[in-house]
């Protein structure tokens, strides 16, 4: 029997572009779908959907009308609508995993939807007693308050072990005390205005519940978690336990929760409760302690950051993640079969004339026909 194997589209794409990163993240993979023979219909942001506009004019200019629909407004009023038509036939999401959720229930045969989706993290940063506390206060800022932490792959918890978290509180302290804050296009800027009217109230939830169950605020003396309208200074929030909401929900804002722990048993415990499953970053001068814990990312998380923040690699590396964090990997040759299907083209090899039509195939199909 002689086989000849083609990848070809799935349908319809319905593509949700994030406000945070709305080119990047979007067009990984938007781009990926359309090269695989997809059309697209893109729901533009809320916030930030203006970056879209020279792109679609630039679709426009070199596309067939229809290849790529452009939807704006509330997405809770026009994106349940489309999807309950069901002629969606594969999901591209960027975002929380409740509207996720909410969009894969609309659909009337949930089960025909492909779902390719980059959800929520709650990365964990983790300092042993071996750490180079320099290098991981320099790190883990980096990581809590770029972008103002509104990224999904910014560390949302940092776990100490006790012996060191004095000294890595104060220098994070330090770091952080030294971003400046205010408007973008002020000069040095580093932490600027949230673009969600609600998030600062959301904030302010998180941290009056850990400071309640016993936290405390670790950079008070200098104005953390202070709020002028949108725009709120980080806050280090340390002491956090199991106990509070900080440890567990994704705060995507400039808050920093610090817990302390004794034993590494601590630390293992709170990788297998989470819900998280994108990453993590491990800071550490020896190999033997990160061992065990590289061991226990493995099975939880998709990337395991030695030294350094969590963060995105180009995309010809893999941008997986497991259980609450992803529907599957972002990368360009992951993204191309994410959004393609194999279609197999079968004939018995010992018959002349079937042999001769798939050999035909090349000229007169588009399923075989070489890519211009």
């Amino acid at each position: 029997m002689g086989v000849r194997v083609r990848r070809g589209p799935i349908g319809v794409m319905l593509a949700l572009a994030p406000f945070n990163y709305p080119l990047n993240e979007m067009y990984a993979m938007l781009i990926p779908s359309l090269l695989m023979g997809n059309v697209a219909v893109l729901k533009l942001p809320a916030i930030g959907g203006l970056v879209h506009v020279l792109t679609a004019s630039a679709f426009q200019k070199v596309l067939p009308p229809g290849v790529i629909n452009f939807v704006s407004g509330s997405g809770r009023k026009t994106m349940g609508p489309i999807m309950e038509t069901g002629l969606v036939d594969v999901l591209g999401f960027i975002g929380g995993t409740r509207g996720a959720d909410a969009l894969i229930k609309a659909h009337p045969s949930p089960h025909r939807l492909k779902v390719f989706a980059q959800l929520e993290g709650k990365n964990l940063g983790i300092v042993l007693p071996d750490a180079d506390l320099d290098v991981a206060a320099s790190q883990c800022m980096l990581g809590a308050t770029s972008y103002n932490g509104q990224r999904c792959t910014a560390i949302k918890l940092i776990m100490v072990h006790s012996s060191v978290a004095d000294a890595f509180v104060e220098r994070l302290v330090a770091k952080i005390g030294a971003l400046k804050v205010g408007l973008p296009w002020e000069e040095g800027v580093a932490i600027t205005p949230l673009p969600e009217t609600a998030k600062p109230k959301y904030l302010e939830e998180l941290i009056g519940d850990a400071l309640g169950k016993g936290a405390s605020l670790a950079n008070q003396a200098a104005g953390g978690g202070g709020i002028a309208g949108a725009l709120m200074t980080p806050a280090i929030v340390d002491g956090v336990t199991p106990a509070m909401r900080l440890f567990h929900e994704e705060q995507f804002g400039p808050v920093v929760p610090i817990a302390r722990f004794d034993d590494i048993s601590e630390v293992t415990s709170a990788i297998k409760e989470s819900w998280n499953g994108q990453q993590a970053a491990l800071f550490t001068s020896s190999a033997a302690a990160a061992a065990p814990l590289v061991d226990t990312l493995s099975t939880v998380v998709g990337r395991i950051n030695i030294n350094v923040q969590c963060g995105r690699s180009p995309d010809v590396v893999p941008f997986s993640g497991r259980r609450s964090s992803s529907q599957g990997t972002m990368s360009v040759g992951e993204a191309l079969r994410a959004f393609s299907i194999e279609t197999v083209v079968a004939y018995p090899t010992k018959d002349a004339n079937a042999a001769q039509v798939a050999k035909g195939l090349d000229a007169t199909t588009s399923l075989f026909a070489p890519l211009a």
